[in-house]
């Protein structure tokens, strides 16, 4: 009886530790189904108690409320608005917010910085995926890729043709850069080998040394437009560069040109890029973003034939999305620990 009551005592108290620990534990709301790395991450890390939105839909936002309720850490995506209402919602324990992107515009900085809470983001390993992605998208709409696809499968090849599909070559050519960052940098690299005769770039401010490196000429943003054969859009979005691709900037550019945006949908004026591509004004257009995301499927962008739109796939590769969650889940815990996070964005 003594050894049994023993035992009950010794179960009893590793019950109660359990309790506790769990109790000490700090939640962790995960707005979406992630890559299983990211997920083990933070499973094995021993601090969290994890609860998730287990769908690759994005959260309604009635569930996201819920869901961040006492949360000490959230788990979000570039498709999660996390404003006023959410942060709200999660009350004072909220100690950091970790997102899955490059992009932060959908979080509110002045509200999550008026409370203290820490942001972790994903800013270079992204940036071979995207640049790649921007390239097969130049290349796509240039050669007009999909259409000859379509003509392929609709009976309109009939015979070789001499000027049938023909578009336009980057051997020769002037590419303008629109944001000669990481990504922007990542692009011209990767273009160079194809036999592109100038470099020109835009931004807020010179960059010699990323400059050098593909002898690129830094010129205001109307030259740009004026000079290149190919404009490729590759800021960061800010209110600066809201409908920076205005009618202005499609009315300065050379009737040949190609068009191509990765950056943010909100940089372009949708309805301005539709006015000159269908007037003959630019002669194509390549787009991996846009807004709104999803593109509704009646928008007068997808009826052309010139214009080739992407569902934002810049990072979407296995590798590149695995290692995005991984650091996002790296982030998040050195935020909750107050430790140093591996990419914080600073307030």
């Amino acid at each position: 009886l003594c050894r049994g009551g023993v035992w009950v005592w010794t179960r009893w108290a590793e019950v109660g530790w359990v309790m506790k620990a769990a109790q000490q534990l700090m939640k962790v709301f995960v707005t979406r189904r992630i890559p299983k790395d990211g997920l083990q991450a933070l499973s094995e890390s021993g601090i969290c108690n994890i609860q998730q939105w287990d769908s690759d839909e994005p959260v309604p936002k009635e569930e996201l409320l819920k869901g961040v309720i006492g949360a000490h850490g959230l788990y979000c995506m570039l498709s999660d608005k996390i404003d006023h209402e959410v942060l709200q919602a999660a009350g004072p324990n909220l100690k950091v917010i970790s997102t899955l992107s490059v992009g932060f515009d959908h979080l509110s900085i002045d509200e999550i910085k008026k409370r203290g809470i820490r942001v972790g983001y994903t800013p270079d390993v992204l940036t071979d995926a995207t640049a790649e992605l921007t390239v097969a998208l130049l290349l796509a709409t240039s050669r007009r890729l999909m259409e000859a696809t379509e003509e392929v499968k609709n009976g309109g090849w009939t015979t070789w043709k001499p000027l049938w599909m023909c578009g336009y070559g980057l051997s020769g050519s002037t590419v303008g850069i629109v944001g000669l960052g990481r990504i922007g940098l990542a692009i011209a690299q990767r273009l160079k080998p194809f036999g592109v005769r100038k470099f020109i770039y835009t931004g807020r401010q010179p960059r010699p040394e990323a400059a050098a490196q593909i002898q690129g000429e830094y010129v205001p943003l109307n030259k740009l437009a004026e000079e290149s054969d190919f404009v490729v859009i590759s800021c960061s979005f800010s209110p600066e560069t809201k409908d920076m691709c205005n009618a202005d900037l499609f009315s300065k550019m050379k009737k040949t040109a190609i068009f191509i945006n990765t950056s943010r949908g909100a940089v372009v004026n949708q309805d301005d890029l539709y006015q000159a591509l269908s007037a003959g004004q630019i002669a194509a257009a390549g787009l991996d973003v846009t807004v709104p995301e999803p593109l509704p499927t009646d928008h007068p962008l997808l009826s052309l034939k010139n214009c080739v739109i992407l569902p934002h796939i810049g990072s979407a590769t296995y590798a590149t999305r695995n290692t995005m969650s991984v650091l996002t889940a790296n982030n998040l815990l050195a935020g909750l620990k107050g430790e140093q996070m591996p990419s914080e964005l600073k307030l």
